[in-house]
């Protein structure tokens, strides 16, 4: 086998528990020695950072990336000098202006960040977040036409507006100007009729930043707000604003919104996280005193602790309340909001753990289990704001497309949200069926899809998607694998190599965390926890006892294989860091189990 191809069975593994091959993550022999030599790495880091496809010049780079060396120009961005002079212009005119945002955490950051800027500058920025529920995402002609009747003559999008030619077209038949500020991918080549519209995945635009969250499009805006504000002189009346007080803001929505973590954006989430953990934000500093976080600013505490009790406002409670804690300067405003936020988050919880189960029970007892290449549920009352997170867990346990469906029998329509395996392009799928006319709305994007449809027509739905998805979900199953940095063993599982690993942070999509396997290690002392999680200790021949945990586990084969004491496993799994009571440790958490007599 040459070197850097994919070694199929790491440890022989080609079906684990889960149904996995296992293999090594492919890097170039001749990349990983120059990476070792240059940044004097030791071989496991440096051929991670050669299978993550860092080139050797840009080596310096991703393990210290900077703002000064990875920051666009902003006028590469179309449209985005167009839309500073805007904004500029309606700022020294004094005109009404109102910022419209998304509902989930990278609008919220992104609207935060204008208002921020705005303020700053003298002017009070409001915000409008249209209702999940009522209105639905994105701009409406009634929003507009609202915001218009109340005074308003500019609007900004943020995160939203792209595609939305009925509510444009609107504001143009009514004199409302418009600025979208967007990354989501717009249908055809048609340009909607508006004051400017930034979004690098607009299709002529050259600025090659597609990857952003609409947050780090806002805070490339801010720059050119300062050009174009320090142009015309408007510094000396005021202080220019010092945009990296506000890099929290944009590393909040790159991280939430599963952006990929290269490039400039790389850049904006690990300094983002440096400047989050001054906790100057008085909001973000709230929730995270509330959700009980500690040490300095994470990825995990980005995506588990603050987002989805940003996202709660949104998903079931009032959809500004995010936008509005990231906005705001009152430490009482903030607590208040961030309680609020909190008790949502925990309904949120209760809410996707009732549709979770039932959607569990509805597969595993009805017909759509087994060989189909993908899964769809569906009841009434299920609440449109947690299907999505709904797919997900679906996704991870089955491991092939899920669309999840909310039926409201009053209004005759289901909304569904769907989640989809790598290799198998479910928004594609989607469109389809809504160009069949099996589909009220729909559309998405490779891994996840939207839509709308009629009760009635499910069966029929359902029968369409598995049609059309079955080769790809076909070849998608047969290279479905963990790829894998290193054999590890329990002794050298510490603090040290978790460190070491580090310096690839921050991880996401892109930089996926290092991922360790471990040969036949024994189980000991496990013990089912509340949740479906089972916790165990490790130990293998080099003598060391490494804790472990597998979230969500219990009930499925990996975990009651975890479950049988003394059973001898390989595991694949993640470091992370143990600093209960001080101690400064290691967990593994365990993301596949393989039985070495099965292999």
């Amino acid at each position: 086998m040459a070197d850097g191809d994919f070694p199929i069975g790491y440890l022989g593994v080609t079906r684990s528990l889960s149904g996995r091959l296992w293999r090594e993550r492919a890097a170039d022999a001749d990349l990983v020695r120059r990476h070792q030599l240059s940044l004097g790495l030791s071989e496991p880091l440096a051929r991670a950072l050669a299978a993550r496809g860092v080139a050797h010049e840009h080596g310096p780079h991703y393990l210290n990336p900077t703002l000064k060396a990875l920051f666009p120009d902003p006028s590469t961005f179309t449209d985005m000098d167009r839309a500073a002079q805007v904004l500029v212009d309606a700022l020294e005119r004094k005109r009404p202006m109102v910022v419209f945002a998304d509902y989930d955490v990278d609008g919220a950051s992104s609207a935060a960040q204008l208002v921020r800027w705005f303020r700053a500058m003298g002017h009070e920025l409001p915000i409008y977040v249209p209702d999940r529920i009522v209105e639905g995402y994105g701009p409406s002609p009634a929003a507009f036409r609202r915001l218009r009747e109340e005074g308003a003559e500019l609007v900004i999008t943020v995160d939203c507006g792209a595609a939305a030619h009925d509510a444009l077209s609107c504001a143009a038949e009514i004199g409302l100007d418009v600025v979208v500020v967007d990354h989501h991918l717009m249908r055809g080549d048609e340009i909607p009729r508006v004051a400017a519209l930034v979004n690098p995945n607009r299709p002529d635009c050259v600025s090659g930043q597609g990857h952003l969250a609409a947050a780090g499009v806002a805070f490339v805006l801010l720059a050119a707000l300062n050009r174009e504000a320090r142009r015309r002189g408007l510094f000396g009346e005021c202080a220019e604003p010092d945009l990296r007080q506000w890099l929290d803001l944009a590393a909040m929505g790159a991280i939430c919104d599963v952006t990929q973590l290269t490039g400039f954006n790389r850049a904006l989430a690990a300094q983002g996280l440096k400047v989050m953990s001054s906790w100057k934000n008085p909001g973000l500093k709230a929730l995270m005193e509330i959700a009980k976080g500690q040490g300095p600013a994470s990825v995990f505490h980005v995506g588990f602790l603050l987002g989805p009790r940003i996202n709660a406002g949104g998903r079931i409670g009032r959809s500004d309340l995010g936008a509005r804690l990231l906005s705001t300067d009152d430490p009482e405003e903030a607590r208040a909001l961030a309680e609020e936020l909190d008790a949502l988050n925990a309904s949120r919880k209760e809410v996707e753990k009732e549709v979770t189960d039932a959607a569990i029970l509805q597969i595993e007892r009805q017909s759509n289990f087994g060989d189909d290449p993908m899964l769809l549920a569906a009841a009434d009352g299920w609440h449109p704001g947690v299907i999505g997170i709904v797919a997900g867990r679906l996704r991870e346990r089955y491991r092939k497309p899920v669309i999840v469906v909310g039926i409201d029998r009053a209004a005759n329509v289901g909304k569904g949200s769907g989640r989809s395996q790598p290799g198998v392009n479910l928004g594609r799928a989607v469109q389809a069926a809504y160009e069949e006319g099996l589909l009220l709305a729909g559309g998405g994007h490779a891994m996840a899809a939207g839509l709308s449809v009629r009760p009635d027509t499910l069966p029929e739905l359902r029968a369409f998607l598995c049609e059309r998805l079955a080769a790809e979900a076909e070849i998608a199953a047969a290279e479905d694998g963990l790829e894998i940095d290193a054999l590890v063993t329990t002794r050298g599982c510490d603090r040290a190599l978790w460190q070491e690993f580090q310096r690839l942070s921050p991880f996401g999509p892109g930089n996926p965390e290092p991922v360790f396997a471990a040969a036949n290690v024994r189980v000991e002392r496990p013990m089912a926890l509340k949740g479906g999680h089972v916790r165990c200790t490790l130990v293998d021949s080099s003598g060391g006892k490494l804790k472990a945990v597998a979230w969500r586990s219990a009930e499925t084969e990996a975990g009651r294989r975890l479950l049988a004491e003394g059973s001898s496993v390989h595991v694949v799994g993640r470091l992370k860091p143990d600093d209960w009571q001080g101690r400064e440790s290691v967990e593994f958490e365990i993301e596949d189990v393989a039985d070495p007599r099965r292999v």
